[in-house]
């Protein structure tokens, strides 16, 4: 079970938001970059980012910090990123920089040939990001839910070549109230594609829960506020998901 630190960058900062709500935004610092470098030191195997400016402008807005992240991050691990991309000529740019993997969120939803596209171009380094309220997807920075239910949704980037799908729960992301591992396990056990767990992640019991049942198809959990206001010590957390996952 791999475990994912989170930076959310707005404004060139590393912030934490309520439920997607950019008003609820809390500065955890105002250099990301060496946030960057502190998980890495901490035993993270993967980076994830987010421009959440971009996620609600349509297009890049945090490309600086992004840039320095990834220039100081990527020779160690993998480092990903979402927010903003729609477009082939955003994801190659992103790739040149040295991202690993290029996450497709509301492009996904509104024009789902567009992740088959990507997947023919940059194989291997597409991710699909589906925020899902009540199992129903949100897009445009979730400000709008659709009809669209994510397990239906998923299942049509099955033969597209997607790298993973991460299922984030907006109501549980930075609430702090646990992961929503049934929702998280039945989406996984639907599709034929790699599961990414995200929003609530809390404490060690959370990580405990998840890796009870990542033989559904979860690989992995991102974790966000828990890490930054410390009640999950990040690598004595990943030790124990290592542990669990033996």
């Amino acid at each position: 079970m791999l475990l994912i630190p989170a930076i959310d960058l707005k404004n060139g900062q590393c912030v934490r938001l309520k439920q997607g709500l950019m008003d609820e935004a809390t500065v955890f610092s105002d250099k990301p970059v060496e946030m960057g470098r502190h998980w890495v030191e901490q035993g993270a195997r993967r980076l994830h980012l987010v421009d959440l400016d971009g996620a609600f402008a349509g297009e890049p807005k945090n490309f600086e910090a992004i840039r320095e992240i990834v220039a100081v991050t990527s020779r160690d691990v993998p480092v990903q990123l979402g927010g903003g991309i729609r477009d082939l000529g955003t994801i190659e740019k992103y790739l040149g920089l040295g991202l690993s993997y290029v996450i497709i969120g509301t492009a996904a939803v509104k024009n789902p040939d567009f992740v088959r596209e990507a997947c023919k171009e940059f194989a291997g380094h597409i991710i699909v990001g589906l925020d899902a309220k009540d199992g129903m997807v949100a897009i445009d920075g979730w400000a709008t839910v659709t009809d669209h239910h994510v397990i239906d949704l998923s299942k049509r980037f099955e033969d597209d070549g997607v790298n993973s799908i991460i299922y984030t729960d907006i109501g549980r992301d930075g609430m702090m109230s646990g992961v929503n591992v049934e929702a998280t396990v039945k989406l996984a056990e639907a599709v034929d594609i790699p599961v990414i767990a995200s929003g609530g992640l809390t404490n060690l019991e959370d990580i405990k829960a998840l890796c009870a049942v990542q033989e559904s198809g979860i690989e992995g959990a991102i974790t966000g506020r828990a890490i930054y206001e410390g009640s999950i010590d990040f690598a004595e957390a990943q030790t124990l998901a290592d542990e669990l996952s033996k």
